[in-house]
């Protein structure tokens, strides 16, 4: 059992249903052949965005360098603050006017993976740029099944005014193919199990829907078949994590059903996987985008938690009024306290996936380490709406390309598209620009 050697592209097959594996130590001989110097694992790039900046008093540490205290809002990242470091003094100049008046939320969405000024229009004619994660995956892409996830909790508008004269387009992506083509993302947790786990041809995967729904079954029961052979033939350490991940997706797949019982109905007479909890809504997603990094479907990733200029309440944790509506506070402390809860409540979800990707072992490293998350928002101050000193950290190692656990502050209006830049340069893809970017930023990597 121990001469077994997988394919890093393994996967469990049955009716319409594919799972890929986790990375096991069966994979160990191949990877180290088609690595170059013995480095096995690949380099992931996520960016997560949160709409309508921060309460920055609750969230800039400090102190700057490596011994640094975590303010209120990034307390929750404490279990893995090792991996984490806080970015400040980034600016996004294309999210200001620029003599386009009103539309900051628009325009910060639109810049946030850009670092392009979006053209004001409400109409078809739009016009951004690339962003960083499509640049990404049309250079890298094509190493996984997904080239790349966009993933949301808010629906997607493609059409119509949504920010003084900006198309909705711009608040409800911040991925762009190219500069007329913005990249819907996957906001209904259902939707994107069947897509990260399914195959076939459309009739196929129909017919495993329906017989999972009409009989109670899970999509695993269609590849029992191929993963009795496969752990018969595996190392004890290898059968436990392939149970430990299966029974991950298994999770998954239950309480996408049970959310959906309460969901929000389709066009269809079946309810969708969308919860009516934001909260758990958070969680799948993320926890997907877990499994796919694990599985390595993908390297390349945005999570847009809200769209931007969202005005969603927060009565789960006590808070009736709306986000945006909030975020323009007026220095009224009552009101800087229920935004400060309400981004500690995103950065909670958002370190449960951190932990989460902490604990996916490859090798003698995790998948986290193997990572570059960036989380932040286009807008610093929402009552300001300045787009300068932006909230961002970076969570990951890099493999073993970024020095991690520090507070840096980069000198007054350093574009955060550097930032993108230098991580281009860590998965391989170098490029001389990115939007307003002017160079590479340091200390960091």
């Amino acid at each position: 059992m121990k001469n077994l050697v997988i394919e890093r592209r393994t996967f469990l097959r049955g009716l319409g249903t594919a799972v890929a594996l986790p990375f096991l130590d069966a994979m160990q001989p191949l990877a180290a052949i088609a690595a170059p110097a013995g480095k096995v694992r690949p380099n992931r790039m996520a960016f997560i965005s949160v709409p309508n900046g921060v309460h920055m008093d609750a969230w800039r540490p400090v102190q700057e360098g490596t011994v640094f205290d975590l303010p209120s809002i990034l307390e929750p990242l404490q279990p893995v603050r090792g991996s984490v470091s806080v970015l400040t003094g980034l600016t996004h100049d294309k999210a200001r006017p620029n003599g386009d008046g009103p539309g900051d939320h628009a325009r910060s969405a639109g810049a946030f993976l850009t670092g392009c000024q979006p053209r004001k229009t409400a109409g078809a004619d739009i016009k951004l740029g690339i962003s960083a994660d499509q640049y990404a995956a049309l250079k890298v892409g094509s190493r996984t099944r997904f080239p790349s996830l966009e993933l949301g909790c808010e629906a997607n508008r493609q059409a119509g005014n949504c920010d003084s004269g900006y198309s909705c387009a711009y608040s409800s992506t911040i991925s762009w193919r190219s500069e007329n083509t913005p990249v819907a993302k996957e906001i209904d947790p259902r939707q994107l199990f069947e897509r990260l786990f399914g195959s076939g041809t459309p009739e196929e995967n129909f017919e495993s829907r329906d017989r999972r729904d009409k009989y109670n079954q899970s999509i695993l029961d269609f590849v029992l078949e191929d993963a009795s052979k496969l752990k018969a033939r595996m190392g004890a350490h290898d059968q436990r994590k392939l149970d430990e991940y299966l029974t991950s997706v298994r999770e998954i797949e239950q309480r996408i059903a049970l959310a959906g019982k309460g969901g929000v109905p389709d066009a269809g007479a079946k309810p969708a996987g969308i919860p009516s909890d934001y909260g758990e809504h958070l969680r799948l997603m993320f926890d997907m985008l877990a499994l796919a990094f694990q599985a390595d479907l993908t390297r390349i990733s945005t999570f847009m938690l809200a769209n931007e200029g969202s005005n969603r309440n927060y009565a789960a944790i006590g808070i009736g009024e709306g986000h945006h509506e909030l975020s323009h506070h007026q220095r009224n402390a009552e009101k800087q306290d229920k935004l400060r809860k309400i981004n500690r409540f995103h950065m909670t979800h958002f370190a449960q996936f951190l932990t989460k990707l902490q604990s996916m072992k490859e090798g003698d490293s995790t998948v986290l380490d193997n990572s570059m998350i960036v989380y932040g928002s286009g807008i610093s101050d929402g009552d300001r709406h300045n787009h300068d000193d932006l909230p961002v950290v970076i969570a990951g190692r890099g493999a073993g390309t970024i020095k991690s656990s520090r507070h840096i502050v980069y000198p007054r209006n350093t574009p955060m598209a550097n930032l993108f830049v230098s991580m281009l340069d860590r998965v391989g893809i170098p490029a001389e620009t990115l939007g307003d970017s002017t160079g590479r930023i340091t200390q960091l990597f």
